[in-house]
């Protein structure tokens, strides 16, 4: 992902999730802050997904449409915060092969751990990858019905 993706970004992500808005300068500030976690598909027809990802705190996932400021110095998690296909862009395996690149990144990056919160359709989908749901009893609120996810980065995918 690079600067001028960001318009398709934010044109996949109003389609993908209607329900779960996010201000431009959220993207805009993710890739700042890593730009070695964010990745675009490009399809036929331009940009037909995106991947955002960062360290994180394990446990402590960022609220919906949140600016972050900095990264933290302790973080332990590699930390998806959005995975988004647009739906003609689903199959032939652009989330599994999306999902391969962050835990290539993780690995990379040394981390132990991701963790991401799935929402909506995404539950199953990410129980396929090795993703298991923990209750952190916390406020969730903000990303609507969401279930905090971890798996350990040396976990062979089960794409």
């Amino acid at each position: 992902m690079a600067p001028p993706d960001l318009g398709d970004v934010g044109r996949v992500a109003a389609a993908v999730h209607p329900a779960h808005p996010e201000d431009a300068a959220v993207f805009r500030e993710r890739l700042g802050l890593y730009p070695a976690g964010c990745f675009v598909l490009d399809g036929a027809a331009g940009i037909e997904g995106y991947l955002l990802s960062h360290p994180w705190v394990l446990g402590r996932p960022p609220s919906l449409n949140t600016m972050l400021g900095q990264l933290p110095d302790a973080a332990d998690t590699f930390y998806l915060h959005d995975l988004a296909l647009l739906p003609h862009a689903r199959a032939g395996g652009a989330g599994s092969e999306a999902v391969g690149r962050v835990i290539d990144q993780a690995k990379r990056d040394g981390f132990q751990a991701l963790s991401l919160l799935a929402v909506g359709w995404s539950l199953t989908f990410w129980q396929r990858h090795g993703f298991r749901a923990v209750d952190l009893g916390i406020d969730l609120s903000s990303y609507g019905t969401a279930t905090f996810m971890t798996r350990p980065v040396s976990q062979k995918p089960n794409m």
